[in-house]
């Protein structure tokens, strides 16, 4: 049945998203070109409708059983909050201050009414950490920043499209080894209809997903990867930050730079990790294709990292951290002014000078 289901998700996607190209420009959902953006000229959006519909077809066939009584509903209907929220912002450009509202909204759904959330984490050398009366807002805060982090990386044709197909094949590869029937079905409906909305979004892209699939995307990978990785080892607690380094880090980086330089943390630039290696010559095409590259290495490095023992996982973990911070010195993707290791490394040649 799953088989069958990834091929009617997939082709249900196919099929779908022409119809959600011509509502788009009837709607008025299209994203003008302007100094910032890559495209040049005007472009429809929405392309989440299309993803959204061929997930409800998924979901109505598998009928999948949660793990939690109300999680699968409450799940579903924070997803179309999200929705919602995107076809909104598609449409009329919402100020963010109320996008975040409503992301808080739909991340408070899946907490309240369906109980998914992260009470603790058990440490690699006995005890356990209690979240106590944080357990919400760490676990809105995870459900709200993944979110934000795969709309952020949404900069090229198909790369959060992409990025996000590699971060659901990994989860739900890993979930199949822990045998999360529920996990597994969620993943299955999810790529397909990403994969199928990709023929029309990878470059040269014919629709945008949009904040409509962006968001979407983004809050139902946060929500998949709790569930799948819900009040485990802190250890073991790294691997979904692994799977969706990519946008993590390309995240985090983008609140550094906000940060030091005074702008507002909505404010957009072109300093994320697609601009600077589009800098640095590489085509369009090529960037997505070398982005899409480095997710599978993070998803592969996740993989890698749960075979390992404690120690062995603290050691990659520093290292893979050692080589972040030399490859976004390297391609530009934080300001000099602010590397850390450079100025180290300039301490250290200082002194030797001495």
């Amino acid at each position: 049945m799953l088989y069958l289901t990834f091929i009617l998700c997939f082709l249900c996607s196919i099929l779908i998203t022409p119809f959600v190209k011509k509502l788009a420009f009837k709607i008025g959902a299209t994203d003008q070109p302007n100094q910032r953006k890559v495209h040049h000229k005007v472009m429809p959006r929405l392309g989440g409708l299309a993803i959204f519909i061929s997930f409800l077809l998924g979901i109505l066939i598998l009928q999948p059983e949660s793990p939690y009584d109300a999680a699968h509903p409450a799940i579903v209907a924070g997803g179309f909050i999200i929705l919602v929220t995107g076809i909104l912002d598609d449409i009329f450009d919402l100020s963010a201050r109320v996008k975040f509202l409503l992301q808080i909204v739909a991340a408070l759904v899946v907490v309240f009414w369906g109980g998914v959330d992260v009470e603790f984490i058990n440490l690699p050398f006995n005890g356990r950490i209690d979240f106590g009366i944080f357990t919400i807002p760490i676990t809105v805060l995870w459900i709200v920043g993944v979110t934000n982090a795969i709309n952020l990386i949404d900069g090229l044709d198909g790369l959060a499209a992409g990025v996000s197909s590699i971060a659901l094949i990994t989860i739900t590869g890993m979930a199949v080894v822990m045998g999360n029937a529920y996990v597994v079905a969620m993943g299955i409906v999810l790529i397909a209809s990403t994969v199928g909305f990709l023929k029309y979004n990878f470059y040269p892209a014919k629709i945008f997903m949009g904040d409509s699939g962006a968001l979407f995307l983004g809050y139902m990978i946060s929500v998949l990867a709790l569930l799948g990785f819900k009040n485990i080892a802190v250890i073991s607690f790294v691997v979904p930050i692994l799977i969706l380094g990519v946008p993590i880090s390309d995240t985090l980086f983008a609140i550094i730079r906000r940060l030091y330089n005074k702008n507002p943390l909505s404010a957009p630039d072109k300093s994320h990790l697609h601009h600077c290696i589009l800098k640095l010559g590489y085509s369009h095409r090529e960037t997505v294709l070398l982005i899409y590259a480095m997710s599978a290495m993070f998803g592969l490095a996740a993989v890698i990292f749960t075979m390992t023992t404690v120690w062995g996982s603290i050691i990659f973990i520093t290292i893979l951290l050692l080589a972040i911070e030399i490859f976004v010195e390297n391609i530009g993707l934080i300001n000099k002014n602010y590397r850390p290791l450079l100025r180290i490394m300039g301490m250290i040649k200082t002194e030797r000078n001495r």
